[in-house]
């Protein structure tokens, strides 16, 4: 069984940070458009890492359940 490492919160924070550094130099540019969509990018990245851990977390209650 995998333990789960803190790098995956590491990761999501980091991401969160850039994004808000990016998200802050391009309103200031008044590229505000720009703006929203590396948020949009931003937070499609962030759920596709939590849906990758939501199915790591259902495949362990699988197997420790002997489910299937």
């Amino acid at each position: 069984m995998e333990t789960i490492n803190i790098d995956i919160l590491f990761k999501i924070a980091g991401i969160g940070i850039f994004i808000s550094v990016l998200n802050i130099v391009l309103k200031q540019a008044d590229k505000e458009e720009q703006a929203q969509m590396l948020t949009l990018v931003g937070v499609v990245i962030v759920l596709l890492m939590v849906i990758q851990l939501i199915s790591q977390l259902f495949n362990s209650i699988r197997t420790i359940f002997n489910i299937y």
